[in-house]
Protein backbone atom coordinates (compact mmCIF):
# COMPACT_ATOMS: atom_id res chain seq x y z
CA UNK A 1 0.00 0.00 0.00
CA UNK A 2 1.41 3.32 -1.03
CA UNK A 3 1.73 6.13 1.49
CA UNK A 4 1.97 9.87 0.79
CA UNK A 5 3.46 12.11 3.82
CA UNK A 6 3.16 16.01 2.63
CA UNK A 7 4.99 18.57 4.64
CA UNK A 8 6.11 22.28 3.95
CA UNK A 9 3.17 24.20 4.44
CA UNK A 10 2.58 27.25 6.48
CA UNK A 11 1.48 30.75 6.56
CA UNK A 12 3.72 33.17 4.23
CA UNK A 13 3.03 37.29 2.50
CA UNK A 14 2.10 37.29 -1.10
CA UNK A 15 5.15 37.41 -3.00
CA UNK A 16 7.01 35.06 -0.88
CA UNK A 17 7.39 31.56 -1.31
CA UNK A 18 7.50 27.93 0.05
CA UNK A 19 8.72 24.26 -0.39
CA UNK A 20 6.39 21.73 -0.12
CA UNK A 21 7.68 17.61 0.03
CA UNK A 22 5.62 14.93 -0.42
CA UNK A 23 7.25 11.86 0.86
CA UNK A 24 6.38 8.14 -0.67
CA UNK A 25 6.71 4.95 0.75
CA UNK A 26 4.92 1.32 0.24
CA UNK A 27 5.77 0.75 -3.69
CA UNK A 28 8.52 1.73 -6.30
CA UNK A 29 8.59 5.07 -6.48
CA UNK A 30 9.81 4.93 -10.00
CA UNK A 31 7.20 3.95 -11.34
CA UNK A 32 4.50 6.60 -10.47
CA UNK A 33 3.63 9.54 -11.93
CA UNK A 34 3.06 12.10 -9.47
CA UNK A 35 0.85 14.99 -8.90
CA UNK A 36 0.06 18.08 -6.95
CA UNK A 37 -3.32 19.56 -6.02
CA UNK A 38 -5.20 21.98 -4.06
CA UNK A 39 -8.36 23.05 -2.52
CA UNK A 40 -9.77 26.03 -1.11
CA UNK A 41 -12.63 26.37 1.19
CA UNK A 42 -15.98 26.06 -0.72
CA UNK A 43 -14.13 25.09 -3.77
CA UNK A 44 -13.50 21.39 -5.75
CA UNK A 45 -10.13 20.27 -5.37
CA UNK A 46 -8.55 21.49 -9.01
CA UNK A 47 -4.91 20.11 -10.65
CA UNK A 48 -1.91 22.85 -9.84
CA UNK A 49 0.93 20.26 -11.39
CA UNK A 50 2.50 16.82 -12.49
CA UNK A 51 5.40 14.79 -13.14
CA UNK A 52 6.44 11.78 -15.48
CA UNK A 53 7.80 8.55 -13.55
CA UNK A 54 10.77 9.69 -14.90
CA UNK A 55 10.81 13.49 -14.28
CA UNK A 56 11.61 14.09 -18.05
CA UNK A 57 8.04 15.74 -18.29
CA UNK A 58 5.65 17.99 -16.52
CA UNK A 59 2.62 19.63 -16.70
CA UNK A 60 0.72 22.77 -14.90
CA UNK A 61 -2.29 24.29 -14.34
CA UNK A 62 -2.45 27.84 -16.04
CA UNK A 63 -2.69 29.67 -12.93
CA UNK A 64 0.55 28.38 -11.80
CA UNK A 65 3.09 28.92 -14.77
CA UNK A 66 6.07 30.64 -14.50
CA UNK A 67 5.50 30.38 -10.68
CA UNK A 68 5.28 26.94 -9.15
CA UNK A 69 7.73 23.93 -10.24
CA UNK A 70 7.39 20.40 -9.33
CA UNK A 71 10.28 17.82 -9.49
CA UNK A 72 10.85 14.14 -8.15
CA UNK A 73 13.78 13.19 -6.50
CA UNK A 74 13.82 9.39 -7.25
CA UNK A 75 16.83 8.32 -5.18
CA UNK A 76 15.07 10.24 -1.71
CA UNK A 77 11.02 8.74 -3.19
CA UNK A 78 10.37 12.63 -2.59
CA UNK A 79 8.41 14.81 -5.07
CA UNK A 80 8.57 18.84 -4.35
CA UNK A 81 6.48 21.60 -5.36
CA UNK A 82 8.75 24.72 -5.50
CA UNK A 83 6.21 28.13 -4.76
CA UNK A 84 7.46 31.47 -6.00
CA UNK A 85 5.20 35.02 -6.03
CA UNK A 86 2.52 33.67 -4.02
CA UNK A 87 -0.53 35.08 -3.99
CA UNK A 88 -3.75 35.02 -1.88
CA UNK A 89 -5.46 33.20 -4.26
CA UNK A 90 -2.87 30.19 -3.77
CA UNK A 91 -4.39 29.67 -0.39
CA UNK A 92 -5.73 26.52 0.04
CA UNK A 93 -4.94 22.41 1.17
CA UNK A 94 -2.24 21.49 -0.77
CA UNK A 95 -2.01 17.08 -1.87
CA UNK A 96 0.52 15.05 -3.92
CA UNK A 97 -1.21 11.95 -5.37
CA UNK A 98 0.59 9.09 -6.84
CA UNK A 99 -0.62 7.78 -10.62
CA UNK A 100 0.49 4.41 -12.06
CA UNK A 101 1.87 5.76 -15.14
CA UNK A 102 0.30 9.21 -14.84
CA UNK A 103 0.77 12.59 -14.12
CA UNK A 104 -1.70 14.43 -15.75
CA UNK A 105 -4.95 16.90 -14.68
CA UNK A 106 -7.61 14.34 -13.87
CA UNK A 107 -8.00 13.34 -10.37
CA UNK A 108 -9.83 10.44 -11.06
CA UNK A 109 -6.64 8.70 -12.46
CA UNK A 110 -4.61 9.46 -9.61
CA UNK A 111 -4.31 6.03 -7.03
CA UNK A 112 -3.37 7.24 -4.00
CA UNK A 113 -3.41 10.77 -1.66
CA UNK A 114 -1.89 12.01 0.89
CA UNK A 115 -3.26 13.78 3.77
CA UNK A 116 -3.06 17.39 2.63
CA UNK A 117 -1.03 20.37 4.06
CA UNK A 118 -2.10 23.51 4.34
CA UNK A 119 -1.00 26.79 2.76
CA UNK A 120 -2.07 30.56 3.32
CA UNK A 121 -1.03 33.89 1.94
CA UNK A 122 -1.72 36.67 3.38
CA UNK A 123 -2.24 39.96 1.69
Amino acid sequence: QVQLAESGGGLVQAGGFLRLSCAFSGRTFSNYGMGWFRQAPGKEREFVAGIKWSGAATAYADSVKGRFTISRDNAKNTVYLQMNSLKPEDTAVYYCAAGLTYYGGNSRSYDYWGQGTQVTVSS
